[in-house]
């Protein structure tokens, strides 16, 4: 990756945009660690301070946690995603339930009404993988495989305005999932999908919406339970 011919903005301008489009590209996924300062600076060619300037810049509206001793993290894929995720980091974990099951439910609904074969394809990929984090054990690795099945889920709904809004949630989203599990996948609180999946196969909206309903409301009477 290397800076394009200069241009009237700062440079350190020209650096937020390669780095942004790293993020939305999906290149470096939320969660994922960034190149070291060192690495970047390497990369782009240009000086630490301009590297540096831009992080902090990314991280100030939200794409980017700088955690010291550990590094620099993808928290969200725009800015309207880190202003959901400050807006609603301390949300009620209920409300946020409903806000899932409102989006999630009417997405099953039009998927099962518009999916296509590819649609399909993609689904299975991702309920298979969300299948095999699970069994593998790792909470953050299970977190994005579940994420990625609901995103192709609503992406199956060929809404565009849905799809964008469902991904600006993203972080609201599986920080509410991380909520539901808890730090260890234990088998009670596995729930499956396949339901889902199953529903907009069948081209069925009603069953898919309601599947889609079930599960979270499973999720959040286990949280509950737990809570207890």
């Amino acid at each position: 990756m290397t800076l394009s011919s200069p241009r009237r903005t700062p440079l350190a301008d020209q650096v937020i945009a390669q780095l942004r489009a790293q993020i939305t590209s999906g290149e470096w996924p939320v969660g994922s660690r960034i190149p070291t300062e060192a690495a970047l600076v390497e990369e782009l060619g240009v000086a630490r301070n301009t590297v540096r300037e831009a992080v902090r810049a990314l991280a100030h509206n939200g794409l980017l946690d700088i955690r010291q001793g550990s590094g620099t993290y993808v928290l969200a894929t725009s800015e309207l995603a880190g202003v959901m995720h400050r807006r609603f980091a301390t949300a009620e974990q209920q409300e946020v339930a409903e806000l899932r099951s409102v989006l999630e439910a009417g997405a099953a609904a039009l998927a099962a009404a518009r999916r296509t074969d590819r649609d399909l394809t993609l689904l299975r990929g991702t309920l298979d993988r969300r299948e095999e984090a699970w069994f593998g054990g790792d909470t953050e690795v299970f977190v994005q495989a579940d994420a990625a099945f609901h995103q192709a889920v609503v992406a199956a709904a060929h809404n565009d305005v849905l799809a964008a809004i469902y991904a600006d949630l993203g972080e609201v989203t599986r920080a509410h999932l991380r909520h539901d599990i808890g730090p260890v996948l234990s088998p009670e609180r596995y729930v499956g999908h396949d339901r889902i999946l199953a529903a907009i196969a069948d081209g069925d909206p009603a069953a898919a919406s309601a599947e889609s309903s079930a599960v979270i409301g499973a999720c959040s009477r286990m949280d509950a339970e737990a809570g207890a």
